[in-house]
């Protein structure tokens, strides 16, 4: 049976879905340059294919009959979500410290954004990371390609499901980037950066631990 028509609306639901992917996009995208966040949904697709990748290979399985193993993940993704949440608290606290001593114009925040361009691969790494230790994703693809594509199905056509998806997360999150880079939205929002900061601190802190949570009652 073509699964195309599952995939589709799965993968759509699924990326659109809140979660630490959307959060980085939204805040490099407010507090860098619209560049920037291209680069996080870049690197977000990026690790979308690690997933993709293990999971054709039959590693996936492994991940399946070794729980262990999935949950050493979720450990590892829970604990880069809450070094995150984290580092963006102490983020908040230096752009206040910023802020008191100048309030910059907007052509100096637009100077500004635009020397962000070297910081390109840190961007990406930053995406990249997020996704491929966020064990949501890691769930989505095995769940997907063991319950709806199956093994019956033939690894050309697996391949370009792969690729679909992973493709659907750089255009999704590439228009989140360009919405919240609007030059008319950026200046407002470097008024109150701190808040952002720590508002999606918070939010991946929850995450983590959320996660950790999750796992504590296996661990037992």
């Amino acid at each position: 049976m073509n699964a195309w028509p599952a995939v589709i609306l799965i993968t759509t639901l699924a990326v659109i879905s809140p979660g630490a992917d959307f959060a980085m996009v939204t805040r490099t995208s407010l507090m860098e340059s619209r560049r920037a966040g291209l680069w996080v949904a870049l690197g977000i697709g990026c690790g979308v294919l690690v997933h993709v990748t293990y999971t054709l290979l039959g590693l996936g399985v492994l991940l399946q009959r070794l729980p262990w193993l999935f949950t050493a993940l979720k450990w590892t993704g829970a604990a880069y979500l809450v070094w995150l949440g984290i580092a963006l608290w102490r983020e908040a606290g230096v752009a206040a410290a910023r802020a008191e001593q100048a309030k910059p114009c907007p052509e100096q925040v637009h100077a500004r954004l635009a020397c962000s361009a070297p910081k390109a691969f840190a961007c990406f790494r930053l995406g990249f990371l997020t996704n491929a230790l966020n064990p949501k994703t890691a769930l989505f693809i095995l769940s997907l390609f063991t319950q709806v594509v199956g093994p019956t199905v033939a690894m050309p056509t697996q391949l370009a499901y792969g690729l679909f998806i992973a493709a659907a997360h750089v255009a999704w999150f590439a228009l989140v980037a360009c919405f919240f880079s609007a030059p008319s939205v950026q200046p407002r929002v470097q008024a109150i950066r701190p808040w952002v900061d720590r508002s999606l601190g918070c939010v991946l802190l929850g995450l983590g631990v959320l996660l950790i949570g999750v796992n504590a009652p296996q661990m037992l």
